[in-house]
């Protein structure tokens, strides 16, 4: 939930070297109030995406309610590409689009983190990704709310980790260094 993303985000070395895509459950209006309150606390750009736009490291980009949000290939540039395609996992944004495409687009150099949430939501596309070499962390159980979206993906046997919440941004941070010195 919202809580679960301020820690995670209040925790990271900002700025990133890196885009970070986010899908949060929620209703139109809501994801805006979101984008605003993890650009105060991860203390770099953060709204919610529009359609088209290109992705650039260093922000943060928020699912907006009611819109899938996935990226695509353009030339040399990732765009966002937003869509009202039906709900997944009772879902509208949901995380598994994101994952797909983010698989398709970055494969190995993607971390995808699932944290706490109702449902199954995220699973099924962490698989995808983890297929196309990314890495998947995901919450436990003792520090999430419900561990329905993290138990599903650890129940996939995909993950590469599964950590406390205060774990989590300390594994983003060293998995980020660690990428950007060529290594893996």
């Amino acid at each position: 939930g919202p809580q679960a993303l301020m820690q995670v985000f209040r925790n990271l070395d900002a700025p990133l070297a890196c885009p970070v895509l986010v899908t949060q459950h929620m209703p139109p209006h809501f994801t805006a109030t979101l984008a605003k309150h993890i650009g105060d606390v991860a203390k770099m750009p953060s709204r919610e995406a529009v359609d088209g736009e290109i992705v650039e490291p260093g922000r943060v980009y928020i699912a907006p309610g009611d819109y899938h949000m996935t990226v695509k290939s353009d030339g040399a540039k990732v765009r966002i590409a937003l869509n009202q395609d039906p709900a997944e996992n009772y879902c509208r944004p949901a995380v598994d689009p994101m994952f797909r495409s983010i698989a398709d687009v970055y494969g190995k150099n993607a971390l995808c983190v699932v944290l706490t949430g109702m449902g199954r939501d995220g699973a099924a596309g962490a698989k995808v990704a983890a297929e196309a070499g990314a890495v998947v962390v995901a919450q436990d159980e003792d520090t999430s709310v419900v561990w329905g979206m993290p138990g599903a993906t650890y129940a996939t046997g995909i993950c590469d980790a599964v950590l406390p919440i205060t774990e989590v941004a300390p594994f983003i941070n060293k998995a980020l260094k660690v990428t950007s010195h060529g290594a893996r």
